[in-house]
C-alpha cells in the first residue's frame, strides 16, 4: 500500500502546492477516507508532516524578510504548549465525535480564510510594517494566540494556518504580509511538539509519515509552479475549496 499512499499523495501535493496551502486537514480526510486509517492516526501523521513544509515555507519567508523572529518565536513557544497538552487530550475522544469536530473545524478555517482574503486584505493592504505591543503587553497577546492555535492544532490536527494570521493581525497588529511569513515559522513547534504528542500515545506511524512526506512534498514542488499562471479569483476559489472539500469528505 506504500506506492499508492505516496502516488496518492504526490496528486494531493500538487493540489495544495498549487494553492500554496499546508492541506493537514486534505490528508486527514485522505488518510480516513481513501485508505482506512483512524482518525487519531490520521491527525498525528497529518501534524507531523507539516513540520516539513514549515521549515522550508519559514526560511523563504525569512529570507525576504517577511517573518518576526521574535514573534514566530514568543507565539511558536506558547503553541507547542497548546500542541503539546490538547495533543493528548485527543485520545480521550471517540472517533465518531472527532471527525466531526474536526470537520467542524476544517469549514471554520475555510470561512477564516475567505474573511482574510475578501475582506482583511483590502483593509490591511497598504500596511508595510507591523506595530507590535511592547513588553508584558506583547507577552500576554503571544501567549493567548500561542496556546489557542496551538490547542486547535494539537487537538484537530490541522495547521491552524488562518487562525494564527488573524491573531497576528489583529491582536499584534501585524501586517498580511508579515502574519503570512510569521505563521509558517509559528507552525515548526506546533508541529513537532503535537507529532511528538502523538507519537507517544502510539498515534504516529513513522513509516506512514514518510509516504505521506515523499508524496506531498514532490506533488507541491510542481503544483507551485502553475500557481501565476491562473487568474487569482480562480486560485481564491481554489483555495477555499481545499478545506471544504476536506472538511465534507470526512461527514460523508
Amino acid at each position: 500500500m506504500a506506492v499508492q499512499i505516496i502516488l496518492v499523495m504526490f496528486i494531493v501535493g500538487i493540489a495544495l502546492g498549487f494553492v500554496g496551502a499546508g492541506g493537514s486537514g486534505f490528508i486527514i480526510s485522505i488518510l480516513t477516507v481513501i485508505f482506512g486509517f483512524t482518525i487519531h492516526v490520521s491527525l498525528g501523521t497529518a501534524l507531523a508532516a507539516m513540520i516539513f513544509s514549515s521549515i522550508s515555507g519559514a526560511f523563504s519567508h525569512y529570507r525576504e524578510g517577511d517573518a518576526v523572529l521574535k514573534v514566530g518565536l514568543a507565539v511558536g513557544i506558547f503553541g507547542a504548549i497548546g500542541s503539546w497538552t490538547s495533543s493528548n487530550f485527543s485520545a480521550i475522544i471517540p472517533a465518531s465525535e472527532l471527525k466531526w469536530m474536526t470537520s467542524g473545524m476544517l469549514y471554520l478555517s475555510a470561512l477564516i480564510l475567505w474573511i482574510r482574503m475578501f475582506i482583511i486584505e483590502k483593509r490591511h493592504s497598504s500596511q508595510d510594517k507591523n506595530s507590535l505591543p511592547n513588553g508584558m503587553s506583547f507577552w500576554i497577546r503571544a501567549c493567548g494566540i500561542g496556546l489557542v492555535t496551538g490547542t486547535i492544532s494539537g487537538l484537530f490536527g490541522i495547521g491552524s494556518a488562518c487562525f494564527i494570521q488573524i491573531g497576528l493581525m489583529f491582536i499584534l497588529g501585524m501586517s498580511v504580509r508579515q502574519s503570512v511569513g510569521t505563521t509558517m515559522m509559528v507552525i515548526i513547534p506546533i508541529a513537532l511538539a503535537g507529532g511528538a504528542g502523538y507519537y507517544h500515545l502510539g498515534y504516529l506511524d513513522i513509516h506512514l509519515l514518510i509516504e505521506v512526506v515523499v508524496g506531498t512534498i514532490t506533488g507541491s514542488y510542481i503544483g507551485a509552479k502553475f500557481t501565476k499562471r491562473v487568474p487569482i479569483p480562480i486560485l481564491k476559489v481554489a483555495m477555499l475549496l481545499v478545506p471544504i472539500t476536506a472538511a465534507t469528505l470526512l461527514i460523508i
